[in-house]
């Protein structure tokens, strides 16, 4: 295949990966945006592998046709509940590839050393691409393997911890080592100066011990953010693996790795930027801090959860007019979006109001509780956002909380000692009458207290959410 050939699906690669990405804000597009994500990295994948250059066919087919198979397999395999660990196992790849990369990179650079013109001739492939190098292009090569390799470094340790954070494998609350930010500075200042001894020929080894510093950053970082900002830290993890792709093709002298690095990259970082906006915190706050930082004590939570059981829930529905559901992870634990569309087609056809408030942190990924909805064909246009419908709160007759906690807590906007004080919250509070589906009396993912169970208009609906659902339904037909 001529380099011709390969810039042309390059760039057919590069536009499928943009109208991928468009298509991606919109719900009934979406199906669509997943397939030119999917015909973009086909063209990628064979513009790459039957390129000039590319050799050892017997060795890099055999690689794709299993890291194929084995990604299919994990995808079909993985639960919708699972989907947030599998995202941040995912990033840890691309961290982890961009590291090889980088040493490898160094490694055909200093073999470089010593070689004579002819031999450099000789030469095919990425070394051959080196040894053309002029002194000025070699040393902009080591500034991006030393980039390749820290970011690379920082998002595969980073995606690890979240990956055992959101799959419960480590405990959700942060922790630090003493020294904390100090620590991680320190670190970082020995990156750096690891980087330029290594600018100015100390060899491999530097890189070698910055990749475990840069490592150690990593796990540091996410280790001291708590579990309720995890779907901010899954869209940065994304950003970082999207800027080490990017290294990486500046190193390789691969343009469309470039393209779809800067893509990725800069979508999670707009992402995360929307997602701490959404909680009402700082991006910096976040990713230097732990959950909470509280000035004073909690407030206290006042009163007793009062229970009620499927026949009072019932009975409330068959005589409201306008009903709003709030789903979240605990919806998505017990599979029961699909008892959430059959109790809304009822409910619908008996005249009733009937719609979805969606959190843009809800669940522990971004547009999670969209994609279980639509996946249980939800109607697009009663899942309406945050900002959409929390005014309507007041005017509902019954709001449903389906595993959700944080989102709902009114301890956001009521006291100001609150780890989440000022983030904005669906106010379900101020509907008539509040039912919360929940399996028990614990807290949520980030451990807060929630006043709402505490209210008078809020009645606790006990129970796993499919299986009081279904209860729900049988009472209702």
């Amino acid at each position: 295949m001529s380099i011709g050939i390969v810039s042309a699906a390059y760039i057919a690669a590069a536009v499928l990966f943009i109208l991928s990405l468009g298509g991606l804000s919109n719900q009934e597009s979406a199906k669509r945006a997943v397939w030119y994500g999917i015909a973009g990295m086909a063209v990628a994948v064979l513009g790459t592998v039957f390129g000039p250059g590319i050799s050892h066919y017997w060795l890099l087919l055999p690689a794709i046709a299993m890291g194929g198979y084995v990604g299919y397999e994990v995808a079909r395999r993985v639960e919708m509940t699972e989907m947030p660990q599998l995202v941040a196992a995912l990033h840890s790849f691309v961290g982890l590839a961009a590291v090889f990369i980088g040493l490898n990179a160094q490694i055909e650079l200093s073999g470089l050393a010593g070689m004579g013109a002819e031999e450099r001739e000789a030469l095919t492939g990425f070394a051959a691409v080196l040894a053309h190098k002029t002194a000025v292009e070699v040393a902009i090569l080591k500034v991006e393997v030393f980039l390749g390799i820290f970011i690379g470094a920082v998002t595969f340790t980073g995606s690890v911890v979240a990956f055992g954070k959101l799959a419960g494998k480590i405990d959700g609350k942060p922790k630090k080592l003493p020294g904390g930010h100090m620590l991680n500075l320190a670190a970082l200042i020995a990156c750096i100066v690891l980087g330029l001894l290594y600018f100015t020929g100390a060899g491999i080894w530097t890189m070698l011990v910055m990749a475990l510093i840069a490592g150690f950053i990593g796990w540091h970082l996410i280790m001291g953010i708590g579990g309720a900002d995890m779907p901010v830290v899954v869209s940065m993890l994304n950003s970082y693996s999207g800027w080490a792709a990017a290294a990486i093709g500046f190193t390789l002298g691969n343009d469309l790795l470039i393209v779809t690095g800067a893509l990725v990259g800069s979508s999670g970082a707009i992402l995360s930027y929307i997602m701490c906006r959404a909680m009402n915190r700082r991006f910096i706050s976040v990713i230097l801090g732990g959950f909470g930082g509280t000035s004073g004590p909690a407030a206290e939570v006042e009163g007793e959860m009062i229970a009620i059981d499927a026949e009072g829930v019932a009975s409330a529905l068959e005589d409201a007019d306008s009903i709003i559901i709030v789903p979240g992870y605990g919806m998505a634990v017990a599979q029961a979006q699909n008892s959430v569309s059959v109790l809304t087609e009822h409910l619908r056809k008996q005249g009733k109001t009937v719609r979805f408030a969606i959190h843009p942190v809800a669940g522990r990924l971004p547009g999670h509780m969209n994609v279980l909805l639509a996946e249980a064909r939800v109607p697009y246009d009663i899942v309406l956002e945050m900002d959409e419908i929390n005014e309507d709160f007041p005017s509902t007759d019954v709001a449903i909380v389906i595993g959700s906690n944080d989102i709902v807590n009114p301890a956001a906007q009521d006291d100001p000692n609150s780890p989440i004080a000022g983030m904005p919250v669906l106010e379900v509070w101020k509907a008539k009458q509040v039912f919360v589906s929940k399996r028990g009396q614990g807290t949520g993912y980030s451990g807060i207290e929630n006043p709402l169970f505490y209210k008078e208009n809020t009645r606790m609906f006990y129970g796993d959410a499919k299986d009081s659902l279904d209860k729900l339904l049988s009472l209702m037909r």
